[in-house]
Parts: structure tokens; sequence; C-alpha cells
């Protein structure tokens, strides 16, 4: 008879035994921190190491500059931008962005014209509210039209908890977001854009004769840090959004809400050493490369690698990397034509009786239908599977 039942076609990898368990660092609560909400997040497998009102809507207040950049990147990276293209500052970006205001600014001078990199920086390292809106006027035309690319990208990006109202992080009571979106966010634009990645580490720049220091003071203090960014109004209070990276390990902070800019410092630099300190993220499997090769039925190949598109990472305690088991699961029959990534089952790691990671597995070649003699064949086999 025909089946349609999952199988399980590759046992445990390794063992968990008693003295493998022991062996994990007990893990003590994360510390309290002096903030209103927090998150962090381990970059390479997403686990949420330790949070508080992480889904709780807050004001990102300058850390809006992030979703900015995400898509200046985009258009980078898809050739409808170049760093050499110049921008003209309109009077709204001079006026809004600190000429006026007396906000965060670059010193942008009224309808001058200026590189896309040396706005990206502006924005970046000295948080210019002029350098941002330029850069929003450029990409959406308005700003009001970069806002509705922002809203969508971040639909696009699962950001459930996250709304726009403005390019630059100027209150709103309808401008939001919260630590888990950021920490996404955050994660994404760094795995999704390494070479532009680079200008969140930079520890000043220079624009009009004005030089600024980058305000996030965990660069200067921590050499694993090496970003993200900083945000501050009277009723955001004190943000900031770090990433560092040890030993391979990249972890991912988002403090929102602290009393100083010494308390978000202090505060993310705390999370950060709790995470590195009692975790560990293990390389399970390089992305591309086979798990296994399952039978295929009626297609021009008889068999077809399946695996990961991505690198397959957990996080765990430290000390239990020798606990963990590892399964492949796959949904067989398969049966041709398969679509190159198509899901056709999972890998599943487990450290004892808990589940820490479930990765879809794809086709990593994609397989067409077989000739007649191939489809008949396999047709009469699958009575028997």
């Amino acid at each position: 008879m025909k089946t349609a039942l999952l199988a399980l076609l590759a046992s445990s990898l390794a063992l968990a035994t008693p003295a493998a368990r022991a062996a994990a660092t007990p893990i003590p609560t994360p510390p309290a921190v002096p903030t209103t909400g927090y998150i962090l997040l381990d970059h390479d497998s997403g686990r949420v190491l330790a949070s508080q009102k992480a889904d709780e809507r807050m004001e990102p207040a300058s850390i809006t500059k992030l979703m900015t950049a995400y898509i200046v990147f985009e258009a980078l990276a898809e050739k409808r931008l170049a760093l050499t293209d110049t921008v003209r500052v309109s009077e709204y970006a001079w006026r809004t962005g600190g000429a006026v205001t007396d906000g965060s600014t670059s010193f942008l001078e009224l309808g001058s014209m200026v590189p896309v990199e040396d706005l990206i920086k502006g924005m970046i390292v000295q948080s210019g509210n002029d350098a941002t809106i330029a850069l929003a006027e450029k990409i959406g035309g308005t700003e009001s039209g970069f806002v509705q690319i922002m809203n969508s990208y971040s639909q696009r990006l699962g950001l459930k908890g996250t709304r726009w109202t403005n390019s630059w992080g100027g209150p709103a009571p309808d401008h939001y977001s919260t630590a888990r979106d950021i920490a996404t966010l955050s994660s994404v634009l760094i795995h999704k854009f390494p070479e532009y990645y680079k200008y969140y580490s930079m520890r000043e720049f220079t624009w009009n004769k004005h030089t600024q220091q980058n305000r996030n003071g965990l660069l200067a203090r921590d050499p694993s840090v090496d970003g993200i960014k900083t945000g501050h109004t009277e009723s955001a209070k004190y943000c900031l959004v770090s990433s560092a990276k040890r030993n391979g390990m990249r972890l991912v902070s988002v403090v929102l809400g602290s009393p100083s800019i010494r308390a978000r410092e202090d505060a993310s630099a705390t999370l950060l050493n709790y995470g590195f300190t009692f975790y560990e993220t293990v390389k399970l499997q390089d992305a591309g490369k086979p798990v296994l090769t399952p039978r295929v039925f009626k297609g021009s190949a008889e068999s077809v690698a399946v695996g990961s598109p991505n690198d397959i990472s957990i996080t765990i305690a430290r000390g239990q990397g020798a606990s963990l088991t590892k399964e492949t699961k796959i949904n067989t029959p398969l049966v041709a034509p398969l679509a190159l990534h198509a899901r056709v089952g999972e890998y599943v790691v487990s450290n004892g009786d808990e589940v820490v990671a479930r990765v879809p597995l794809v086709t990593l070649a994609k397989v067409e239908e077989g000739g007649l003699w191939r489809t008949t064949v396999d047709a009469v086999k699958l009575w028997f599977e």
C-alpha cells in the first residue's frame, strides 16, 4: 500500500550520557540591568539567551536609522544606488536634521551635494538626522514615501511589533518597535551586508570641519564590540544596540529605556559578558553540504542530495556539546519532479529530552521527471513502499 509516513533515516550521531550532561556549566538567571526592556540574541543560531519585555512596544529613537540603513544597503546591492552618487541636501533635511531643531546633525549645508558614502557615515557614526533624511529622500522621493518603504520591509522581515513614521527616529505616537524586532533587524543586517557593516565600527567621522565621535562607547571599552547603534530622546531615554564577536561567536544585545549613557553601556556589556560566559555556538553543518542522499521515485536521477541552504548552528550551555543528538527526518517517498530547495524534511537537534533546534532540510538540486520507463517502473514500486 501507498504510505506517506515521515521516515527516520539517520539516527543520532552522538549519544547523551549522564557524565556529558553533568559537564555542562550551570547557568544562572540573567543579570538585572537598568533598562526598561532588553534582549540578548545569538546571531548565528537565532537563540534568545535573555530577555525582558522583549515584545513590548517602545520608542526606538535613533535606532530607527538601522532600518533606513538596511534599505540604503539594499539599494546599493541592487545597483539602484552607488556610493559615489551625490545627493542634494533639501531644506527639509537641513531644517529637520539639526540646523534648526538642534538635533543630531552631520552639519550638512543647505543645497550642497554630498556623496552617498559620506551620508552613510554621517547617519551611522554621527547619527546625523540631516544625512539620514537626505538618503531617505534620495531613495523614496520624499521622506513620507520612504516611510512607506520602511514599513513594507518591516513586514517582509517579520517585524510584527514595529511601525515607522519617520526615517530618523523622531518621537511620535505611532513610531515604535520592540527589542526583539530590533535584534532581528540587526542580525539580518549583519548577515546580509557584511561589506557595509564596517561603518558601524568607525570611531569618528569628519564632515564640514566638524569631527564627531561614534556615540557607541562600547567600541572603546571592548575590542570585541564592532557595532551597532545608539538612540536617545527625552521620552525614549538612552538606547543601545550592540554586537560583539568572540572566538567565532557573535551576540547581539538590545537595551531600551536606560537612564543614562553609562547605564546603557554597562547594561549591554553585562548582557554580552553573560552570554559569552555561559553559552557557546556550535556549527553542526555547513551551508549547501549534503546531509543525506535519499531515493527519488519517477525522476531523471535516482537520488537527490538534501541539506540546508544556510549553516546549521545551535547555541547551548558551555560543556553540553558532547550530549547532543542529531536526527534527520525525510518526508518519504520523494517523487519527481522536485524543485531546487524544495522542503523535504527536517534536521532535529536534541539535548536529552529537550529539542534545541529544528532546521528544514531542502533539496540541493532539482530533479526533473524521468522518462516513461522510469515513471512506470517506479509507479509499481511505490505501491509497495
